[in-house]
This record gives C-alpha cells, structure tokens and sequence, in this order.
C-alpha cells in the first residue's frame, strides 16, 4: 500500500484515525487549513499538507503521489443555511482534483438514513456528497454511520448533557423514532478494515451496532447509567429548532450543530444492509458498552478527539496576536510576585475553566458565556477536552489556546461573540528569587461598537484579572 491522505485529520474522526493508521504502519499524509507547530509534535510521522477544500491548486498538490484518500469532510459547524451547499462545493472540488492523479481508491463516511422517505438536510448532504464524488475516476467506498457514541463525540455530548442536567425531558413524538447508533471504536476499525479489504471498493455498505433503539431509549439508559431520577414526560409539542436551540443552552454544543444534528431526528436512522459483515466480521460494542467506554474516558481524563476541536468553523485560520499589523487597540496588565516555582505555578493556571472554572468570580465568566449561548456564540458549557493538561488549538470555555511555552506563556483566543479580536495572555518569569506571574488582556478593534464594549468592560477588569491570577498563584 502506498501513501494514504486523510482530509479532515485535525477533526473528530481523522483525529483517531490517523494514529490507528500509524500504528499499522501506513504512510500517513495529513490535510489541514493551516500549518500549526501542534500537527508535528503530535504526529512526528505524518506529512502535512497545507490545503482549502475550495482551492483546487492546493488540494491537486496534497493529493499528488497520493493511493488511497479518507474523506472525512463535513461543514455541519457552519449550522443549516450554509452547510449544505459548502458540502456539495467541496466534494466538487475534491473530485476534480483527483482527475488524472492515479488515485485508487476513496473512503468516505457519510450518513445514515432511508433514502427512500424524505430526509433531513444534514443526511441529505451526506448522499449528495458520496454522489459527486463516485462521479469521478476513483472508487468510492462510503460507509453510512448514524449516531456515533464516544467520549467528545457531539451527538454523545447532548445526550449525557441532557441527562446530567435537566430533572424533567419532555419527550416529543419524534423522539420515538429509530436508530441504530455505534461505537467510535467501531467506526474506526471499519475504515481501516475497507482499506484493508480490497473487494470493497466501489461499494457502499451501512453501519451500526446490532440494537435498533428509540432516541428516548438511548436517553434512558444513560440516565439508568449515571443513576439519575430524571422523569421523562410525553409532550405534544415537537418543533425540533426548538428543541435545538434550547439543547444549545444546557450542552457544549452551539446551535449551529445541535440544529443541523437534531434535523435528523425526524428520520429512521436504521442500517437496510449488513453485507458489511461479510468483508469485515467482527461484534460491534452495544450503546450501552459504547457510553461506559466515553464516561470511562472522560474520568480517566483521557479523551483523544473532541467535536470542538474544528469548531467554530476556519479557527484555524483566525487573525493571531503576532500577526496583528500594529498592537492591539487596548491592553491592560496584571502581575504579582511568588516564590513558588515556575512549572507549579504554570501546571495551577493551566487547569483554569472547564470543570474547575475561572477560581474565583465564576459567575461573572457564566454570566459572559451565557449571554455568549443565546446569541448563538460558543458559550462556556464548551469546557475543555482534558481537565489536566493543555495543547496548542485546546479550547478553555469560549477560549482557544494559541500558543502555548511549558513554564513560561500560555496565550488564549477569544472565539465568543465580540465587536473586535480578544487575546488573554498568561506569563510566568524568574525575576531573581522570584517569580512574576502575570496576565495581559488585549483587546483590537476599529469600531464604534467595539470601543463602547471595551470601555464598559473596562471597570470589572481589575477585579477579574487581580483575583485571577491571585488564585492561580494561591492553588499553585
């Protein structure tokens, strides 16, 4: 076998995939919207490939020399009025760029749904995007996946999220409806056993586990897991933007996913065919199995791949502070003096937000992320993939880590609605016997809107910052 391409390495799927493959020992080459020093000190072993999805140039350049392309694209983070169309832009632009390259074969996980009874946008995308792409020279082999179960996985997310927080569910009549979800591991193991199977190629093939369980179900047993008391009470009233927009508010996830996720519910999502298990023979986990292996990650503190990791949409390519052009519009600065050492110091303020929270004023950075929530902006339910350590691109609630020194910086991206650019920069130096810890807010913006916003939050910033970093250096 020759070199391998996985697009969308630096999401949920690809994430795993990518060291399952090294681990087989394929030539791996990654393709991401951006260079980032993270890519290489994960995955030492990859090559890395620059590429847009819209620009055909780079995408014929990460495919030359290329065998065997995962294609494991989806633009649900961009939410219902645009996903779709940018999907179909993209497979469009991938088969094209295939053309004359000798390319063997393509895998592509869509959707699972009937396509026989109308079906959601979000699964209708799925199709037409496996259409465009057997369109061109390469085989495709597309795997149909429904609900995928795994710690960090958006639809795993809303359900225990749910369950964790809500005493009553309403439960609406599309919650009935039947589904047949599956393990991450499982999905897993099927794109790399169609890669290894050759005879699958050109074929598409359904897959789940083998229970066929109602949406109410599936809450059920999680509650039954987490020994909740939750009451779940029929209701009549079933507008499913609704429901999304209020999942939104008591998840991690923003609405522009929970809608284009929750859409779906209105269909079937059952596998029609299992010829998959001819070529791969294996027991997929049940749901059950499938929820204590995530919750067994997440208290474990072990969670690989989160949906947040590519969300919100091109983060990727956001302005960095380096790169402002002149300094930013406003800044102000906090600092005290420790004689703590510098990696106890650094190892206390990298566990800010998240399941710890902000130390002290927690109310003040809710109350910013619930105002965050209903404008429809990333909220701080967004949390952090692991409670103990940091990586470069990890998001902190409605931060994003830019950059990140062991000991000495951690600089964080503001993603929250906001009229400008914010930054949050964290400093640990020696300064003789002692240390200086010190937190720098930067704040650019060229609007009216902008300026007023800064200036009204102007006030509650020594308070924030001065606690801040005195109880990073207290809990240190």
């Amino acid at each position: 076998m020759g070199k391998i391409l996985v697009t969308g390495a630096s999401g949920y799927i690809g994430g795993r995939l990518v060291p399952e493959l090294l681990a087989r020992n394929y030539k791996v080459r990654i393709m991401v919207r951006a260079e980032s020093p993270i890519y290489k000190s994960l995955r030492p072993k990859v090559e890395i490939a620059v590429a847009d999805m819209l620009n055909l140039e780079q995408l014929k350049y990460a495919l030359e020399g290329i065998d065997v392309a995962y294609y494991l694209i989806h633009s649900l983070r961009l939410g219902p009025k645009e996903f779709e169309m940018a999907d179909i832009k993209a497979a469009v632009n991938f088969r094209k760029a295939t053309q004359g390259k000798q390319l063997k074969r393509i895998i592509y996980l869509g959707g699972l749904g009937d396509i026989r009874g109308p079906l959601s946008s979000h699964l209708r995308s799925r199709i037409k995007v496996a259409e465009e792409l057997k369109a061109g020279d390469a085989p495709v082999t597309v795997l149909r996946a429904g609900i995928i179960i795994g710690s960090g996985s958006a639809s795993y997310e809303i359900v225990q999220h749910l369950v964790r927080k809500l005493p009553v569910i309403l439960v609406p009549h599309w919650a009935k409806n039947k589904c047949q979800p599956i393990g991450i591991r499982d999905v897993i193991k099927y794109l790399v056993g169609v890669l290894e199977v050759p005879e699958t190629a050109g074929r598409n093939f359904d897959i789940g586990a083998r229970e066929v369980l109602t949406y109410e179900k599936m809450l059920k047993i999680l509650n039954g897991l987490l020994g909740k008391k939750t009451i779940f009470i029929p209701f009549l009233f079933s507008n499913i933007r609704f429901y999304a927009y209020f999942a939104s508010l008591v998840t991690p996830l923003p609405n522009a996913i929970t809608q284009c996720l929750m859409e779906g519910l209105k269909n079937d999502v059952v596998c029609q065919d299992d010829s998959i298990i001819s070529f791969i023979p294996f027991e997929p986990i049940s749901y059950r199995a499938a929820v204590v292996r995530a919750l067994s990650r997440e208290e474990q503190d072990k969670v690989s791949t989160r949906w947040s990791d590519a969300y919100p949409p091109a983060h990727e390519l956001a302005m960095k502070l380096h790169e402002l052009k002149e300094d930013a519009t406003y800044r102000a600065g906090y600092s005290l003096f420790t004689k703590k050492k510098s990696s106890r110091i650094f190892s206390s303020l990298c566990k800010i937000g998240g399941r710890e929270g902000w130390f002290h004023n927690n109310w003040i950075w809710r109350l910013r992320g619930a105002l965050d929530s209903v404008l429809m902006g990333v909220g701080t339910l967004r949390g952090r993939k692991s409670h103990s350590h940091l990586e470069i691109t990890d998001v902190i609630d409605f931060w994003r880590v830019e950059d990140l020194k062991e000991n000495r910086r951690l600089l964080l991206r503001a993603e929250m609605k906001l009229p400008g650019r914010a930054w949050l920069e964290f400093n640990v130096k020696e300064d003789g016997d002692k240390r200086k810890l010190s937190v720098i807010a930067y704040y650019d913006t060229h609007t009216f809107l902008g300026r007023v916003y800064w200036y009204m939050c102007f006030p509650f910033h020594h308070f924030i910052f001065r606690t801040l970093i005195e109880a990073i250096e207290e809990k240190s």
